[in-house]
């Protein structure tokens, strides 16, 4: 039964000194204050969590656990999201630009408005147009200013209005279209069927949102569990791995970060055949030799991986 919240709020002096009698080691505390201030106390528990002993309810720290090693583990999974963001950039730009010329030649330049080529056109898809209207309204971005001034429509072409609609608009609009020719060229170009595309879209949107809002991405469930292809066009997970995912209490799964990690590495095959990404991630793993890639939900057989070592 939930009961009301009464912890009274510590000062960091305090916050140090709880950590302290419950085990976690200290070698510097005039640097552990300053991260605590700086940082602050509840986003660092995420990561001096799995220094916790069982049961961790009880909140005391196993031998040796040390708060510069839960600081380490943050470094690591800050530097991560920075990576992983870079790389969705790439990803996204190229999903707009596919979008736009597929779409553009196929309907006309306003196939975005037309709400006949999409499910729920009286809910989701009226949505979107009135935060598109408003976005367009209010943009001060100078090529829809002239637009503004030179032109009477209401919308301006897609080429426009996709450069400034959010990419969760844009993973919406994919996956309401009605399916069709167009929408399989999309995802194809990917690499992909439909139904996949329109998942993985909405994975790596998902995916944006937590790095651009610096939450926790190492050793973590994520709130999405996107699909698993059946037939990629392009180089993809070894068939061995992929059921270790699909059973049951495998210790893999397709919501932790070794799965999200290898669908950013099947779009870069299309978006950057020349990535480094892989290089940079095994680069970041041996700067921070304390990481277990197995809590990220990564396979021991890692190097019989060709989409990871290719």
């Amino acid at each position: 039964m939930a009961v009301p919240y009464n912890k009274r709020a510590l000062d960091h002096e305090e916050q140090l000194l709880l950590l302290k009698e419950r085990g976690l080691g200290v070698e510097d505390e005039r640097k552990a204050l300053h991260l605590l201030r700086h940082i602050s106390y509840y986003r660092l528990s995420g990561y001096w969590y799995p220094l916790l002993q069982e049961p961790k309810c009880e909140h005391h720290f196993k031998d040796n656990a040390t708060f510069s090693t839960a600081f380490r583990l943050y470094c690591f999974d800050r530097e991560l999201r920075q990576l992983v963001l870079g790389e969705i950039e790439k990803i996204e730009v190229a999903v707009r630009a596919q979008m736009i010329n597929t779409l553009s030649l196929a309907f006309g330049p306003l196939w975005y408005t037309d709400s006949a080529r999409f499910n729920n056109h009286k809910v989701r898809h009226n949505k979107i147009i009135q935060k598109l209207e408003d976005d367009f309204v209010n943009s001060q971005e100078e090529f829809i200013l002239a637009f503004r001034k030179k032109y009477s429509d209401p919308y301006p072409p897609c080429w426009m209005i996709m450069e400034i609609a959010s990419f969760g608009q844009i993973s919406t609009l994919y996956s309401d279209m009605r399916g069709g020719k167009s929408k399989r060229i999309i995802a194809k170009h990917f690499g992909l069927d439909d139904t996949t595309f329109a998942s993985w879209l909405h994975c790596i949107v998902y995916l944006r949102n937590l790095c651009a809002h610096h939450s926790r991405f190492w050793n973590r469930e994520f709130g999405v569990s996107p699909q698993i292809p059946n037939r990629p066009l392009k180089s993809w997970l070894s068939e061995d791995t992929i059921k270790a995912i699909r059973g049951a209490n495998s210790g893999k799964s397709n919501n932790r970060a070794f799965y999200m990690l290898s669908i950013l590495l099947y779009f870069l095959q299309t978006v950057n055949p020349k990535s480094t990404f892989r290089q940079k991630f095994c680069s970041l793993t041996s700067k921070y030799p304390n990481i277990d890639l197995t809590a990220m939900g990564f396979p021991a057989t890692l190097d019989s991986e060709t989409l990871w070592n290719g």
